[in-house]
C-alpha cells in the first residue's frame, strides 16, 4: 500500500512575461488572453543603468493558476513538442519557455499583441507541505518531502507522457 503522504502532487502551475513599458503591456495583455485571469504586474527591486532599470519600474507581469491546470499544461508541453532538458528541472518544480505564443494549440494571432514569448513554471508539492509554510504554529518539513529530479521525471512521464533530453 502506497504512503498517501508520499504522493506527488502539482501545486501550481506560474505564467510570466518580462518587459518593460510597451512590451510589458504587450505581455500584460498575453496573459490576460490565455488564462483569462487578472495578472499582477512585478516592481523591480534593482538597479541595473545598462538596461534603463531603476527600483520601482514595473518589468514583468505573473499570474498563478492552482486550480484546473492540467488541460492548459498539456497544452502548453504540446507547444514544446512535450520534451523538456533535464536542465530545467530543480528541487520541487521545473521551468520552461515559450518563444511564440501562437506555437501554443488553438490559439490564434492577436494584432494588439504581436509576436512575444512567455515563461511557464510548475511547482510541485506533497501533503503536509504548508505546515512548512503556514505563520502560525509553524513546523519543521523533513528533507524527505521535497521532490527530487528523478521523482518529477517519473511523474511527467507517466501522467504527462513527456519525454527528457
Amino acid at each position: 500500500m502506497e504512503n498517501v503522504m508520499r504522493k506527488i502532487k502539482i501545486e501550481k502551475v506560474v505564467l510570466n512575461v518580462g518587459g518593460t513599458a510597451d512590451g510589458l503591456d504587450k505581455g500584460f495583455r498575453l496573459i490576460k488572453f490565455l488564462t483569462k485571469k487578472q495578472p499582477a504586474k512585478i516592481k523591480s527591486t534593482k538597479r541595473i543603468p545598462t538596461w534603463g532599470v531603476r527600483p520601482g519600474l514595473e518589468v514583468g507581469a505573473v499570474v498563478t493558476l492552482r486550480k484546473d491546470f492540467n488541460d492548459f499544461l498539456k497544452k502548453l508541453l504540446i507547444s514544446i513538442d512535450n520534451t523538456l532538458k533535464i536542465k530545467q528541472i530543480s528541487e520541487n518544480n521545473f521551468s520552461f519557455g515559450i518563444k511564440e505564443y501562437i506555437e501554443i494549440p488553438g490559439v490564434e494571432y492577436q494584432r494588439d499583441i504581436g509576436i512575444i514569448g512567455l515563461d511557464v513554471t510548475v511547482v510541485f508539492k506533497r501533503s503536509g507541505r504548508r505546515v512548512g509554510q503556514r505563520k502560525i504554529k509553524r513546523g519543521k518539513v523533513s528533507k524527505k518531502q521535497t521532490i527530487t529530479k528523478e521523482e518529477i521525471i517519473k511523474f511527467m512521464e507517466e501522467n504527462f507522457q513527456t519525454k527528457f533530453i
